[in-house]
């Protein structure tokens, strides 16, 4: 196993309603957090994922506002875009330069952002269509909870599973979130809780759906020469992949297979020479429970219609054998569409760093995140590990 970057240090704010902070004000703190994590290297680069600033916010061009922000002059300053997947994509154009430049002094700086409190619930939903296809689905007034319920109602009728036993993945992120603090629902809930909480689309109900927050996260990496050198904990970055399918759900060949999952997987773990086996936790995006089914099959640890199963032995749960959403997912721990890939890594950075509370998976030393735009247009896979693990 060869590291293509080092993770030097991680910060987050807590997802919420921050009615009193601005977007800048977010990604400020989660920067200076991880900064300070990192032991405040210089920086020579800033890469920013964001979703939707210009539409929710009234405000553009945030790397190099957040560059002078953080009086960053003269820095590479470079905003990524791609829905609720910008900011894993901004790691992985990070790692990318990482990986180019090695040698050149000098932190890339990571940060993802979301500020979607500032628009009112119904413009929410309808910016998040805008990832999808407007000749098709966006015209259509068909929401994602509205593509959401079409095929979770398509994966009940196919494989004969109940909507009780889906949202059992609701139910464990929520467990998790309990015990994170930076969760925007930290509490448990039952399956009952889901099933009487308010209709959203037929047959998805509110307690399975994300909700909208606000939120920052932020990494430090470097290239892996000297990453001892640099931090006493260093994470190793083994894999970043990326891959797309047909943004038209309707135009793919299986509406159950998420086809850009299992191919960024396949690259992400066979450049890192990892096999499922060796995974101690898996981070999934569920933008609601039956999208996380989807991911934990296209990963091939279920065949497909057997996702269900996993969930139902307890294997997806801290003390399984694949703990899932271990800080709670995009259900417990929110979703702030740009931050959430970015919230993701530096939740395994915890794991691997042994700084996950009472969350912690024992022993942990290899975990796999994945983020993806909308429903699988676009997907990211990272592959970190304990820097010890390269021994």
């Amino acid at each position: 196993m060869k590291p293509i970057a080092a993770i030097l240090g991680v910060g987050c704010t807590k997802v919420g309603e921050h009615w009193e902070r601005s977007l800048l004000d977010l990604a400020i703190e989660a920067c200076e957090k991880a900064l300070e994590d990192a032991g405040n290297p210089p920086v020579r680069a800033l890469y920013v994922g964001n979703a939707a600033s210009e539409l929710m916010n009234e405000q553009g061009n945030i790397s190099a506002l957040l560059a002078d922000a953080l009086a960053l002059d003269g820095v590479k300053a470079v905003e990524v875009r791609a829905g609720d997947a910008s900011g894993s994509l901004a790691i992985h154009q990070a790692c990318l330069d990482a990986s180019f430049s090695r040698g050149q002094e000098g932190a890339i700086l990571v940060c993802g952002v979301e500020k979607m409190t500032d628009v009112m619930a119904p413009e929410v939903a309808r910016i998040q269509m805008l990832f999808e296809d407007s000749r098709s689905t966006f015209h259509s007034g068909v929401t994602i909870y509205g593509l959401c319920a079409l095929l979770t109602s398509l994966y009940m009728s196919t494989y004969g599973v109940s909507y009780e036993d889906i949202v059992l993945l609701a139910v464990n992120d929520h467990k998790n979130a309990a015990n994170n603090p930076y969760a925007q629902y930290p509490f448990p809930i039952t399956v009952e809780t889901v099933l009487s909480s308010p209709l959203v689309a037929d047959p998805i109900r509110l307690f399975d759906t994300a909700g909208i927050g606000d939120g920052a996260a932020a990494i430090v990496l470097k290239g892996p020469e000297g990453a001892r050198s640099s931090s006493d904990t260093p994470v190793a970055v083994l894999a970043s992949e990326v891959a797309t399918d047909k943004v038209n759900i309707c135009e793919r060949e299986d509406l159950l297979a998420l086809r850009s999952l299992r191919l960024a997987a396949g690259k992400a773990l066979g450049r890192a020479g990892v096999g499922l086996d060796r995974l101690s936790f898996i981070e999934l995006h569920n933008t609601t429970s039956v999208i996380g089914i989807l991911s934990l099959e296209a990963l091939g640890l279920a065949e497909p219609g057997k996702g269900v199963d996993l969930l139902k032995e307890g294997a997806v749960a801290i003390g399984g054998r694949w703990p899932v959403n271990t800080m709670g997912g995009l259900k417990g721990r929110g979703h702030p569409w740009g931050a959430t890939g970015v919230y993701q890594v530096v939740e395994a950075v915890w794991q691997l760093r042994g700084e996950a509370g009472k969350n912690q998976v024992d022993g942990a030393e290899i975990g796999l995140t994945s983020n993806m735009c909308g429903l699988g247009s676009i997907s990211c896979v990272h592959v970190l590990a304990r820097w010890e693990v390269m021994a």
